[in-house]
């Protein structure tokens, strides 16, 4: 049924992700499907990596200790943008289609009054893609 995963994170908040990660290895695993893990972040020095290429290898070390922890196949893609705020929902839109991506798994949050007014990212993904998305809540 899916064959290839697509899963954002944020490396800044890797730690909270194992709920998801583990369910994106299961569906994984149930399917024979790839897992791409997504990261979309700005070009210029911050606190998770100072250049576009370590960027790419933490990410990609978050790619391969996933697989060797669930016995997955997983690679990483990375995006850079000049206003991640901003530009998120465009670029894992993109990201969604450019992978060939027909499942998207990923972690949200409880919701809050601010959903009213700011949709949250797994709706735009939903509304603005043809593909199944997968919202899983962190405990």
């Amino acid at each position: 049924m899916f064959k290839h995963i697509m899963m954002p994170v944020d490396l800044g908040h890797a730690d909270k992700l194992d709920r998801a990660m583990t369910v994106a290895a299961d569906l994984a695993k149930h399917y024979s499907a790839k897992v791409t893990f997504v990261g979309v972040t700005a070009s210029t020095p911050g606190s998770i990596a100072r250049t576009p290429e370590e960027y790419r290898e933490k990410l990609a070390k978050l790619a391969a200790a996933q697989a060797e922890l669930h016995g997955s196949t997983t690679d990483s893609h990375a995006v850079f943008s000049h206003d991640p705020a901003v530009d998120l929902d465009d670029h894992l839109i993109k990201a969604c289609d450019a992978l060939g991506a027909d499942l998207v798994v990923m972690a949200t949050h409880l919701p809050n009054m601010a959903d009213m007014f700011l949709p949250s990212h797994g709706g735009e993904l939903a509304r603005h893609t043809d593909i199944s998305v997968f919202l899983v809540r962190h405990a």
